[in-house]
């Protein structure tokens, strides 16, 4: 049981280097609690289950909140401001290709790993940087910086494109401008 403990706890520090969201880090580091464990107590295979678990819930409930704080800090990153409004005029860069709503990228912002539309209506390659320009649940809408949406005179300096469904004064709380 030691073995299985192991590659599991392997497997997930492995996929936290891809995400870095910090809680497989955790989980990862009760597996492999639980693999010490089962080289001293191989049928003890509840006090195993518990190991693992105790490991994870404390890391994700009081090591991962400072460790978060630590490595948005030290990437540059910032809290945004309630999820819609502050992510919006934002930039990011592409992970992979970035298309239409079926084609869904993924784009890097604030040290994290987001779904990503291309708002332009055409795919973004990756390595590009981008602006979002809106939210929908956890899928942002980016569009290339220096490019304007079709048919306009384009924004005007450091001005963001707005999607199609958002115009000037039409304010989230309905007043305009």
């Amino acid at each position: 049981m030691a073995v299985v403990w192991l590659v599991v706890g392997v497997v997930l520090l492995f996929a936290e280097l891809r995400h870095l969201a910090f809680y497989l880090l955790f989980v990862g580091a009760g597996c492999l609690a639980a693999a010490a464990v089962a080289l001293a107590a191989p049928s003890a295979i509840g006090a195993q289950a518990a190991v693992a678990v105790a490991i994870a819930a404390v890391g994700v409930t009081a090591v991962r909140p400072a460790m978060s704080r630590a490595f948005h800090r030290h990437q540059g990153g910032q809290v945004a401001r309630g999820v819609h409004g502050g992510l919006v005029g934002q930039e990011a860069l592409t992970l992979d290709v970035v298309g239409s709503l079926h084609e869904r990228g993924h784009v890097r912002l604030g040290g994290e790993r987001w779904l990503a539309v291309s708002g332009a209506g055409e795919p973004i390659a990756a390595g590009t940087p981008v602006v979002v320009t809106s939210v929908e649940g956890t899928t942002l809408t980016v569009w290339p910086t220096g490019t304007s949406l079709p048919g306009s005179s384009g924004p005007a300096a450091g001005e963001l494109p707005l999607p199609p469904h958002e115009g000037p004064g039409d304010g989230a709380d309905g007043s305009r401008t």
